[in-house]
């Protein structure tokens, strides 16, 4: 194989990173730049000799690479991308490359859906691996029983993608999950979210019923039965369509669902076919019930045994920053989360106070998402954290960029909450979200901090000093 250079505009994208590592590992030079560089995706790049360079400039990409890899967050006017188009580069997007270079030649598993997808890749992928099929993957995350967020493996195998639905790039601007050619498809949920790129419900539904357009006749959509709109997406397509979920109607039941006593996870029963199966998994949370039995029916679909596949839920160790915990001791528990929309807030609080009835839950949350710091769900917040005993917001981010009237109205969502008896409020800086937890958090208390950015590492701060203080 000759060696290629690649160059990638955008390198700390998880997505664009786990890339990079790909192919570096089939032997290609890889060089990368970015302004925003925190981990888990920077110690990755540092810990594959992947170098970066910041800030953005022309001179980056010289000597001219062979390829250029453009991540979505860039723009006209980055002066990468106008050095590119200038000079008549071979750029090309993420998705384009991920396809063209690992998904052609494998059977193509995608795991789709507004929540789910990083923990719904990351259990299918372990479990593929550890029933003995030749799998690849890809993961917006870093699932913990690999330690890195991809995989490769030699064409004729499996290769398990978390596709997005977020836009390809500024010259493509279909989402990422178009590119990704599926036999097998998984699609947990519909909601709104990302509306910077979408306009409504509807512009969502469409774009995933465009993808659907690309399934071949014998592959198999499975969908969450109890998402009205997932379903109605599902039946767009040409392929044909397994439902999951707790609701009767759907063809694998999900039935009584218990925290296991003495233990961080979960049980639950399986109607599917006929058959009632027991499961168990090292997951708090409905929402991760569901998770598991999306990986659970790609296996059996795939001739994988229930034995076998329970082995390998038992040996799942997380996704990092995915309800993870990082004191070391139990007596106050600190939990990273990326939760950012509210049914995600809800669902990561729902799943603690589950597991831990009796315990004062503090919720910490930045609001920093295009949609989160809008006011698009501002009638579904105060339900998100009605479980949490207090919740802290950090500032609004880049909150100068948003005009007044379309901001989450964070003060209204503190009287909300107040209004349901919760203790509520906003403080301005990391250091004062700190000294706040470190002061108030008591023995059997548990913090959850939620952000999808890396938040000022403040959760990692409030975690040692939990573990000094216990």
């Amino acid at each position: 194989m000759d060696q290629k250079h690649f160059h990638f505009s955008g390198v700390c994208g998880t997505a664009m990173a786990s890339l990079a590592v790909l192919l570096k590992n089939r032997g290609h030079r890889i060089t990368g730049s970015d302004e925003n560089i925190y981990p888990p995706m920077s110690d990755l790049l540092a810990e594959n000799g992947i170098e970066v360079f910041t800030p953005y400039h022309r001179d980056n990409l010289k000597p001219h690479p062979d390829f250029v890899v453009l991540g979505n967050v860039l723009s006209r006017g980055n002066p990468e991308v106008e050095y590119a188009l200038e000079s008549h580069l071979h750029y090309l997007s993420m998705a384009e490359l991920l396809k063209n270079e690992f998904i052609r030649g494998n059977k193509s598993v995608v795991i789709t859906g507004t929540h789910g997808k990083t923990t719904t890749t990351s259990l299918a992928a372990h479990v593929f691996h550890q029933c003995g099929k030749p799998t690849g993957f890809m993961v917006g995350g870093v699932p913990e029983n690999f330690g890195t967020s991809s995989k490769d493996v030699e064409k004729g195998g499996y290769f398990i993608v978390e596709g997005d639905e977020y836009d390809t790039s500024f010259f493509d601007k279909r989402s990422k999950f178009f590119h990704y050619l599926p036999d097998l498809l998984v699609i947990n949920n519909i909601e709104f979210d990302h509306a910077d790129i979408f306009s409504s419900i509807d512009d969502i539904k469409r774009s995933f019923s465009l993808m659907l357009r690309q399934m071949p006749g014998n592959g198999l959509i499975l969908v969450n039965g109890d998402d009205d709109i997932a379903v109605e997406v599902a039946k767009t397509g040409f392929s044909p369509y397994i439902t999951f979920g707790t609701g009767e109607d759907c063809d694998a039941v999900i039935r009584s669902q218990q925290p296991l006593v003495g233990e961080l996870g979960m049980k639950f029963n399986l109607l599917f076919e006929e058959k009632e199966s027991s499961w168990k998994i090292p997951l708090l949370g409905e929402f991760n019930i569901r998770n598991a039995t999306a990986a659970i029916l790609l296996a059996l679909n795939q001739g994988i045994s229930p034995g076998a596949i329970q082995s390998a839920l038992s040996g799942f160790k997380n996704v990092k920053r995915r309800l993870q915990q990082l004191t070391r001791t139990n007596e106050i528990r600190v939990f990273d989360d990326f939760a950012h929309h509210p049914t995600a807030i809800e669902g990561t609080i729902a799943a603690i106070r589950n597991a831990w009835p009796q315990a004062r839950i503090h919720a910490i949350f930045e609001a920093r998402s295009n949609t989160a710091v809008r006011r698009y769900h501002q009638n579904k917040m105060a339900r998100a954290f009605s479980q949490a005993d207090t919740v802290t917001f950090y500032k609004l981010h880049r909150e100068q960029n948003i005009p007044p009237e379309e901001r989450l109205d964070v003060k209204q969502l503190i009287s909300e909450l107040g209004a349901r008896d919760i203790f509520a409020q906003q403080l301005e800086s990391h250091d004062s979200i700190v000294e706040y937890c470190v002061n108030t958090a008591k023995p059997s208390d548990i913090v959850v901090v939620m952000s999808n950015g890396a938040f000022g590492g403040i959760q990692y701060r409030i975690a040692e000093e939990m573990d000094k203080k216990c």
